[in-house]
């Protein structure tokens, strides 16, 4: 139900979403993740909402796939970019091994506890070894509607438990690092943002040792 009101609020608020972050200055974050990645990597723009960060990867040289639960949201990030936009929910992630970058901005902080950590295995699939996720929430302990949204808020604690109740999960968090809001007349506002890290899987590692 969260996730009908949330997309309900994106689809009617499209436009008026689209002015407000497409040009929101955002280099130092994105630089910070394409650090991390080869020249040329394949990344999941996962919730893409304006294309904004997706444009600013493809120009640079890296393979991206565009994906937002927004109808309205991918046609205007379609326009934006170029290229095509699928339309799918998070939960409908089902890639194996493809991605060595899950750029996952301001968006899958929208699902409850619940969705959250089945999304979370999805994306630890959908990675490689070695692959990393950006992801970011809204700095608290909120959880809930606000403002016609559904959110799940996380400090560095909360996240770090709810990532280690996460049974066989291959993630862990690499760096964190706390912001205010970029766009304008909302400084006070402060974010939690984190890279995970795929760590390379056992069983590859006990074959490779057996070669």
């Amino acid at each position: 139900m969260q996730r009908s009101n949330t997309l309900d609020y994106y689809n009617i608020h499209a436009e008026q979403f689209y002015k407000s972050t497409v040009n929101v200055e955002f280099t130092s974050t994105r630089e910070k993740f394409l650090s991390k990645l080869k020249k040329g990597s394949y990344i999941l723009d996962f919730g893409c909402g304006s294309g904004r960060d997706a444009k600013y990867f493809l120009e640079r040289g890296y393979h991206v796939d565009l994906v937002d639960g927004s109808v309205e949201l991918c046609k205007l990030a379609a326009e934006y970019t170029g290229v095509k936009v699928k339309n799918m929910c998070f939960q409908e992630l089902a890639e194996v091994d493809k991605y060595e970058g899950i750029w996952a901005c301001s968006s899958i902080l929208h699902l409850s506890f619940d969705e959250l950590a089945d999304v979370i295995q999805k994306m630890a699939v959908a990675l490689k070894d070695e692959g990393i996720i950006y992801t970011s929430f809204k700095y608290g302990m909120f959880a809930g509607e606000r403002n016609g949204r559904y959110f799940t808020d996380m400090t560095e604690e909360r996240f770090a438990a709810f990532l280690s109740g996460i049974k066989g999960l291959e993630l862990e968090v690499e760096e964190h690092w706390k912001t205010s809001d970029v766009r304008p007349g909302r400084g006070e506002e402060k974010w939690l943002n984190l890279i995970l890290h795929k760590r390379k899987r056992l069983m590859n590692y006990k074959l490779n040792q057996q070669m």
